[in-house]
C-alpha cells in the first residue's frame, strides 16, 4: 500500500470515528437526561463525518458511497438549520 493510500485509509477511519463519536455523544446525553436526547453536537459530528467520508468516497471513485454521503450531508445540514431557526424563535419570544 502506498503512502497516499495509507493516508486515505486513515481519512476514512477518521470519518468513521466522527460517526461513532456522534452515537456515543447521543447515548451519554440521553443517559444523563434520562430520556432520548439529540444534542446539537450530534449534528456537527454528523456533518464532519459525512464531509470526511464524502471526500474518501470521491477519492475511491465509489458512486454509491458518494451518493449516500452526499444525501446525509444535506440532511444533517437541514437539521442544524432547523435547530438554529428554533433557537432564534425562542430568543424572540423572550
Amino acid at each position: 500500500m502506498t503512502t497516499a493510500e495509507k493516508i486515505w485509509v486513515a481519512v476514512g477511519f477518521g470519518g468513521q470515528a466522527l460517526f461513532f463519536g456522534r452515537f456515543l455523544l447521543q447515548w451519554l446525553a440521553s443517559e444523563k437526561a434520562g430520556r432520548s436526547v439529540i444534542p446539537v453536537a450530534f449534528w456537527w459530528f454528523s456533518i464532519g463525518g459525512a464531509a470526511v467520508l464524502l471526500a474518501y468516497a470521491i477519492h475511491r471513485g465509489d458512486p454509491v458511497f458518494t451518493a449516500g454521503q452526499s444525501l446525509g450531508f444535506l440532511i444533517y445540514g437541514r437539521n442544524l438549520w432547523m435547530v438554529r431557526r428554533e433557537r432564534q424563535a425562542q430568543a424572540q419570544r423572550k
